[in-house]
């Protein structure tokens, strides 16, 4: 979530402050509508275990897949880590702490009473001879056991599960983790590291560096593909990173510079590697083989690289429309276009929350029709989605008590 930069300094803060990113806003939409077409799509995966499999598979879709799982999370956590520098400054680490906890803990524990369980239940009902009620069904989903090796996944069970939230969970706690250690750190410390980096950034390619913890971290501590084929820990890495970039202008101005070069090996590199992952044998998010390593390292610089394409194309070109416009004279267009924008923009951590049990309920009932992968599967996105939207204009976004429990700000 990105907020508008305020006046008040946060013991972390230093540098240059930067306007707020409309760009970042119109990523994170574009990634939530986008995994109703990715969860869609997993149905029909030969090597995947979704909660419904259509009886024919394809190999295609895990390679499709794989180019959007690249950029598509890790964006979330930088994203996440601009709005966290914003938040950080405008309330302090206590009052973001307690910020944190409403939108990302509320939802999160609501969420995962109410439906989260869907999903686990329906796997269980496409077994034709699995006949146990959804209220049956229930008490076994919450009989759980506390290990704390699986941290911050700490819950554990043979049904129980975060589920798709377990975004919301990490990202809840990297918050936490963020505001315990901003409260001691010396204020002129900070500035003065923050100020290194951006000067250092001014250096053609630097922005480019932070692939190498990435790919070390992927390389060596494997992949987890249960959270969208990252490990935990590398968006731990991406969070932070955003919140780094958020406090001084010169990164910005940095990102739009190295942006060609780093789209170009976020594209070349996956494919290079993708063929290597997908013969290194064995268990490729994991096992310690040199190809499926080296093939892990290239995912790694591979994301980083298409984070930095991505968010400085759509700032360069984001600054030519208004530098156009302001040449032009020209009068603001798209005012219903924007309308839906801001309707999306406000309505993403609902759509988020809703969206996967959605997917496999309608998926339950389609995989059942005779009916080819061709029709199958637009059909499952297209009802998906509209009944994503549906839910939360009709159940979520009309009263200020769901408002809140779906982790939304004030007003609609």
């Amino acid at each position: 979530m990105t907020e508008q930069p305020d006046a008040a300094p946060s013991p972390v803060d230093g540098g240059a402050r930067p306007a707020r990113r409309g760009e970042l806003d119109s990523v994170r939409v574009l990634v939530v509508v986008g995994l109703v077409f990715f969860h869609a799509a997993l149905v029909f995966d030969a090597s995947d275990d979704f909660y419904v499999r259509n009886a024919e598979t394809t190999g295609v879709s895990i390679v499709v897949s794989a180019l959007g799982v690249v950029w598509a999370m890790p964006i979330l956590f930088l994203i996440a880590g601009f709005g966290a520098r914003h938040s950080l400054r405008r309330r302090g680490p206590a009052g973001f702490a307690v910020e944190r906890l409403l939108r990302l803990g509320v939802p999160l524990v609501f969420g995962t009473l109410t439906i989260v369980p869907v999903p686990q239940w329906l796997r269980l009902r496409a077994d034709p001879g699995y006949h146990e009620s959804y209220l049956a069904f229930l008490p076994r989903f919450f009989e759980v056991r506390f290990d704390p090796a699986e941290f911050p996944f700490v819950l554990q069970g043979a049904h129980f599960e975060t589920g798709h939230l377990w975004f919301m969970l990490l990202l809840l706690v990297y918050a936490l983790m963020l505001a315990a250690v901003a409260r001691p750190f010396p204020a002129a410390r900070a500035r003065g590291i923050a100020d290194r980096l951006a000067a250092a950034a001014d250096h053609r390619g630097a922005l480019l560096l932070p692939a190498l913890p990435v790919a070390l971290l992927s390389a060596l501590a494997g992949l987890e593909e249960e959270y969208a084929g990252w490990s935990r820990w590398a968006y731990l890495l991406f969070f932070c990173y955003g919140f780094v970039l958020a406090g001084d202008d010169r990164f910005r101005r940095a990102i739009r510079r190295d942006a060609p070069v780093a789209a170009a090996l976020g594209v070349a590199l996956p494919m290079a590697g993708l063929p290597m992952f997908l013969l290194a044998g064995g268990d490729p998010f994991t096992d310690l083989s040199p190809m499926a390593t080296v093939a892990r390292a290239m995912y790694g610089v591979a994301g980083w690289c298409l984070l930095v394409g991505i968010l400085g194309l759509l700032d360069r070109r984001a600054a030519a429309r208004v530098a156009g416009a302001r040449v032009a004279g020209a009068p603001s267009r798209g005012g219903a276009r924007r309308r839906v924008y801001a309707y999306l923009a406000a309505a993403v951590l609902p759509l988020y929350i809703l969206h996967q049990p959605i997917v496999v309920a309608v998926a339950y009932g389609v995989v059942r029709l005779d009916a080819p992968i061709a029709v199958k599967y637009p059909l499952i996105v297209a009802v998906s989605l509209l009944l994503t939207v549906a839910a939360y204009d009709l159940l979520v976004r009309r009263t200020r008590v769901t408002r809140f429990l779906f982790g939304m700000r004030d007003g609609r």
